[in-house]
């Protein structure tokens, strides 16, 4: 008896852990963020130390745009005039991006968001995780 009680509590609270993408959250979306790590679908990963370029993100009412930048020395970002829009569609509480740019339309599934961290899993099966930008600062 006591061990189907201890599976059943297992049960219940490994369902109760909803691994999904709260919409209330893809506020976070906003802002500087800096690839990590991609993890490939045969399970190799590849970190990511160092950054040349970086994306900004500007999410509002279902729709947004990601631009590539490089952040400088002194605090100022360059940019080419390149941007991906983007828009978001919730199905099945899957959170799903559908970029567009002037070459292409893919889609993303968001698999997890919070305000330092977003991972989101492509077409293919490669993962991507993203963690906020924090500038290089350099003291005068």
């Amino acid at each position: 008896m006591r061990r189907i009680l201890t599976l059943l509590l297992i049960l219940v609270l490994w369902s109760c852990n909803d691994s999904s993408v709260n919409k209330d959250d893809l506020r976070y979306l906003n802002g500087y963020w800096e690839i990590s790590e991609v993890e490939f679908p045969d399970g190799s990963k590849k970190q990511y130390a160092v950054n040349t370029s970086i994306d900004f993100i500007k999410f509002e009412d279902g729709k947004g745009y990601r631009k590539k930048m490089q952040p400088r020395f002194d605090g100022t970002y360059d940019t080419s005039n390149d941007v991906e829009d983007f828009s978001i569609s919730n199905l099945n509480e899957t959170i799903t991006l559908h970029y567009t740019s002037e070459f292409s339309e893919w889609e993303e599934k968001l698999v997890q968001l919070d305000s330092l961290t977003f991972s989101v899993i492509n077409q293919e099966g490669v993962t991507y995780k993203y963690k906020r930008f924090e500038p290089i600062k350099i003291p005068k």
